[in-house]
C-alpha cells in the first residue's frame, strides 16, 4: 500500500482502527441512551468518532446538563475496566511501518484518562508512535479536520503526504476535509458507506501485515 498510495506518514485513529472497542462502546452508549434519552436512540451512531466533550455538549445540555458530571464519571469507570483487543493485523502492520522508518501518529477523540488505560494494557504503546494526539490537543471534534491538520504538522508533513486510517463516518469526513489520503476500515460501518469517503478500503490490516 505504501507504494500504491505513496504516503510519507501514517495517522491512525484508535478505536475501530488499532483497537477493537466499537461493540463495547455501542453496548455502553446504548444503555446510556435508553436510561437518559430513550427518545433519541440515534445518539449511539451520532457520537461515533467524536469526543466526550461533543457528546456532553450535544446530548447532555439544557435540561440534561445536570447529568454531565455523572455521565463523565460513568464513562471513566467503564473505560478503566475495558479490554483493548487489537484489530486483526494492526500491531503487525504498525511494526512493519516502524521497521520501514515511516513516521506515525495516533489521532484519537479519546481523552488522556482513557489513554492511560490503554498504556497500562500496552506498556510500549507510547514509544511505538512518534506522536499521540488526544481530544485535549484539538479544539473541534471530528468531522472537523483540525485534529488531522495538527497531526500532520506535528510530524512535519503536508496533509496530502499523510495517509489517515479511519473507521467512523465522522472520522473519514475529518480526514477528507484535511486533504489527506484516506484509508477506510469497515470495522464500524458497512463497506458501502465508507467507500465514497475513502481512497482505499479494507476490513482489517491482515493483508497489509502479510505483504
Amino acid at each position: 500500500m505504501k507504494n500504491e498510495l505513496n504516503f510519507k506518514a501514517a495517522l491512525f485513529d484508535l478505536d475501530g482502527v488499532l483497537i477493537n472497542t466499537e461493540e463495547q462502546y455501542d453496548n455502553y452508549w446504548g444503555e446510556i441512551a435508553r436510561k437518559y434519552i430513550p427518545e433519541h436512540p440515534e445518539m449511539v451512531q451520532d457520537i461515533k468518532g467524536t469526543t466526550l466533550v461533543y457528546t456532553l455538549e450535544k446530548w447532555f445540555s439544557g435540561e440534561r446538563k445536570h447529568l454531565q458530571q455523572e455521565v463523565t464519571r460513568m464513562m471513566d469507570e467503564f473505560e478503566a475496566q475495558m479490554p483493548f483487543y487489537p484489530v486483526k493485523g494492526a500491531r503487525e502492520y504498525v511494526a512493519k511501518l516502524r521497521k520501514m522508518g515511516v513516521p506515525m501518529a495516533v489521532v484519537t477523540s479519546s481523552n488522556r484518562i482513557k489513554m492511560s488505560n490503554v498504556y497500562r494494557q500496552y506498556p510500549h504503546f507510547i514509544e511505538t508512535f512518534d506522536a499521540i494526539l488526544t481530544s485535549e490537543d484539538f479544539k473541534a471534534s471530528k468531522p472537523d479536520p483540525d485534529c488531522y491538520l495538527k497531526a500532520a504538522a506535528r510530524l512535519g508533513f503536508r496533509p496530502e503526504e499523510c495517509a489517515v486510517f479511519e473507521d467512523s463516518i465522522k472520522g473519514l469526513q475529518s480526514a477528507r476535509a484535511a486533504g489527506t489520503i484516506v484509508v477506510g476500515l469497515a470495522t464500524t460501518v458497512p463497506m458501502e458507506e465508507i467507500r465514497p469517503l475513502s481512497d482505499w478500503q479494507m476490513y482489517d490490516f491482515y493483508a497489509l501485515s502479510q505483504t
